[in-house]
C-alpha cells in the first residue's frame, strides 16, 4: 500500500515500484531503482516497493498491469515506465527526473 508521506521528510519525489514476488527480475528491478535514487535523487525520494501478489488493491487503483512497474507519483504528472530499469538515462527521461551533474 501507498503510504502518504509526512510534510516534512525532505522528498521531493515519491516513487512506488510495483514487482511480482521473489523473483530474480523482481530483485534486479528494486535493485536497480534503489541505485537510481541513490545517484540521481539523494535525499529526495521516497519509494515504496509493492507486490503485486500482496497488495491487489493498490495495483487495480493506479492500473497497473504488468510488474515491474515504476510509478513517478511526484511531482506531477503521474508517469509509468514498465519493464527492465537498469538504463538509467532512459528511466529518467521518461519519469521526468533530471539526472544529477556527472563527477569529473
Amino acid at each position: 500500500m501507498i503510504v502518504p508521506r509526512p510534510a516534512d521528510d525532505g522528498a521531493r519525489y515519491e516513487l512506488t515500484l510495483f514487482v511480482s514476488g521473489a523473483s530474480d527480475r523482481s530483485a534486479h528491478a528494486i535493485a536497480s531503482t534503489r541505485e537510481l535514487c541513490d545517484l540521481h535523487l539523494p535525499g529526495q525520494v521516497r519509494l515504496a516497493v509493492v507486490d503485486v501478489r500482496d497488495d491487489p488493491a493498490a495495483v487495480t487503483a493506479l492500473g497497473v498491469t504488468v510488474a515491474p512497474t515504476l510509478v513517478k507519483h511526484l511531482p506531477p504528472p503521474v508517469r509509468r515506465l514498465v519493464g527492465d530499469l537498469s538504463d538509467f538515462d532512459r528511466v529518467l527521461r521518461v519519469l521526468g527526473i533530471p539526472a544529477a551533474p556527472r563527477a569529473g
